[in-house]
């Protein structure tokens, strides 16, 4: 019979995952031997950005990919870009390595106490098989659950000994990655929308996860909606420069409630509508309107309190409303207006950086961001046009999207050029990857918005009636330096008028490209 080893490796060839990111420790080993010559190892220098790598590298591909970690010492490093991976709906199989079971019973170094209960409640299902056997078994269900939606990642614990023992063949299955929608509700919904006078769009991440942008763009075409981002998404759903594109909705209830005022009919596309950041008061919509949403997600379905929740796959509901008979006629309404272009100053500002990385990108590139001082700037100068073109954490957590970069330049390379776009506090927190995307040699532009701080908080300070912030200031740190001790080129800009030449020079650049941009006061 063949070995554990041969069945998974097998398995994975069969459900493409060939590609195996990690921090190898002593309980994976086992895993490895006999690699195989069609199977590729990511190494990260640490497990959270060896899970944030394996973020991107399936967004990027639409399939899960497979992280190996150590028992509870790696586990827990990688938890908080786990956690964003669950707020993301990326399908990851995650694997640990677990100490040999015949000494499980005697707590011996370096494994795990309920090994299952530790990623928990940010994956979709935990395992420890019972019998070295079932561990083929374990690995397929722990896939075909991360991709049913919402997707998300799953968790299956090893013990080392486990490897080199008996199993059966299994093969790959079909399993489908779809939710249709109720027949009745979708109808009821279509007739609000073909009755409504002034109906609005909310579009969140799910819309671009399932594929289904231009869908929308033609609803959106159909009904004359504005359509707004929903507040923090972490992806782009809507083309920004779009005569019916709004704005974004910020993350506070009764400036949503105020926003949404006078539209009869709101319709959310895989989004949450009311994801809130500070606290708020009265109603969730305004008076007088109503609300559809929707999302695949039945627990977001159940939490949202208001409306009509419709459990769907976004596409092929929306796909289903342009099958209706009859086009609505409206009079076209405003969206939002182009910022006024900035003009350069003795230092850089924030808008000038974001127009100019807008001016001379190029036109098919990927962004990744994790710059949350500098969003709304960015939203304002930065305008995203294309599905999967734009990408962040949904969880708020730093340090996964500078990992997250690299994954995704594995994934997509070389035909889109990724940009990273990072705060100084943001990428110090996973600042590792640069080594990885220098393994790789990965043509990765990092471009670091350096205002010396955790500027992200500032805002808080007015909501919570405080002079001065402690613990905000980040003076000193060196990225270049950073850039070329982890084997990447790097400069620093602090003129505006050397901005252009350093970021072209990034964006043509074969190998991984970090350019350093002091933020003017």
């Amino acid at each position: 019979m063949p070995t554990v080893r041969e069945v998974v490796v097998r398995l994975l060839r069969d459900l493409g995952m060939t590609t195996i990111f990690g921090n190898p420790g002593s309980t994976e080993l086992p895993m490895f031997r006999d690699f195989p010559d069609d199977f590729r190892y990511v190494l990260g220098l640490q497990e959270s950005v060896v899970v944030g790598m394996a973020d991107g590298f399936a967004q990027g591909r639409r399939n899960a990919a497979l992280v190996n970690l150590h028992s509870a010492a790696g586990v827990g490093h990688a938890m908080g870009n786990i956690f964003t991976a669950f707020r993301n709906r990326t399908p990851l199989v995650i694997t640990a390595g677990q100490q040999a079971r015949s000494i499980l019973p005697f707590e011996p170094f370096l494994f795990a106490d309920q090994a299952t209960t530790l990623p928990q409640p940010y994956v979709k299902w935990a395992n420890e098989p019972a019998r070295a056997e079932d561990v083929p078994g374990a690995i397929a269900r722990a896939y075909y659950l991360a991709m049913q939606p919402p997707c998300g990642p799953t968790f299956v614990s090893i013990p080392v000994d486990d490897w080199d023992r008996s199993a059966d063949f299994i093969a790959a299955r079909t399993v489908s990655r779809s939710i249709y929608p109720d027949p009745a509700l979708l109808a009821t919904l279509g007739e609000r929308l073909d009755g409504s006078k002034r109906p609005a769009f909310v579009v969140g991440a799910g819309v671009d996860r399932d594929g289904a942008w231009d869908a929308v763009v033609a609803l959106a075409e159909r009904h004359e909606a504005l359509v707004w981002a929903s507040p923090m998404s972490s992806r782009c759903s809507f083309p920004e420069r779009h005569r019916l594109f709004a704005g974004f909705l910020p993350p506070m209830r009764e400036t949503i409630v105020k926003t949404l005022d006078g539209h009869d009919v709101v319709l959310a596309l895989g989004a949450s509508v009311f994801t809130y950041h500070i606290e708020g008061f009265g109603p969730h919509i305004p008076p007088g309107t109503e609300l559809f949403q929707i999302v695949e997600d039945a627990n977001t379905a159940a939490w949202t309190p208001a409306g009509t929740s419709i459990l769907s796959s976004v596409r092929p509901a929306v796909e289903s409303l342009l099958t209706r008979p009859g086009r609505p006629k409206r009079t076209p309404p405003e969206g939002r207006r182009p910022s006024a272009r900035v003009t350069a100053e003795t230092t850089i500002s924030m808008a000038f950086l974001m127009q100019t990385l807008a001016d001379i990108r190029p036109t098919d590139s990927i962004l990744v961001e994790e710059s949350p001082s500098s969003r709304r700037t960015m939203q304002a100068h930065l305008p995203i046009e294309r599905a999967d073109s734009f990408f962040t954490c949904a969880s708020g957590g730093l340090g996964h999207s500078l990992p997250a970069a690299v994954g995704m330049a594995l994934a997509t390379s070389p035909h889109r050029r990724v940009i990273g776009l990072f705060g100084d506090g943001s990428a110090m927190y996973s600042i590792q990857a640069l080594w990885s995307a220098a393994d790789l040699k990965l043509p990765l532009a990092v471009v670091i918005v350096n205002n010396r701080g955790y500027a992200a908080l500032s805002e808080f300070s007015s909501h919570f009636n405080m002079k001065e912030l402690v613990g905000t200031r980040l003076p000193g740190l060196d990225f270049v330096g950073l850039a070329c001790a982890h084997g990447c080129q790097g400069m620093r800009v602090e003129r505006p008028e050397d901005l252009a030449g350093a970021l072209e020079r990034a964006f043509v650049s074969p190998t991984p490209f970090l350019v350093d941009v002091t933020i003017g006061s």
